[in-house]
């Protein structure tokens, strides 16, 4: 991962970013709505990974309540999302038929 924006290989931690933009979720949480967006569930060895390295690099933070970790964004992860989203739409506006 580079330190300015996440991931972009896999997409998972731009995932990650993006619902955690929505509400601060705990790991299973997470995996549920990826599951419910991409039809498959990531298993707990792709997600704490994920949020592993993401924390590492200033994006989210946790919250631990008892044996749960809530995870939410920063304000680095919030700058993050917002350049992922935008290589996102450079990258893919000739994909979805914006482009010529």
């Amino acid at each position: 991962m580079r330190g300015d924006c996440c991931d972009m290989r896999g997409m998972l931690s731009f995932l990650v970013l993006f619902l955690l933009s929505k509400k601060p979720m705990n790991g299973s949480e997470i995996a549920r709505e990826i599951e419910r967006r991409k039809g498959a569930k990531p298993s707990p060895g792709t997600i704490y990974p994920a949020l592993k390295g993401l924390r590492e690099m200033g994006f989210v933070k946790e919250k631990k309540s008892g044996k749960t970790v809530t995870y939410s964004l920063t304000s680095k992860g919030k700058d993050a999302l917002r350049l992922a989203k935008q290589r996102f739409c450079a990258t893919f506006t000739d994909v979805l038929g914006n482009g010529k």
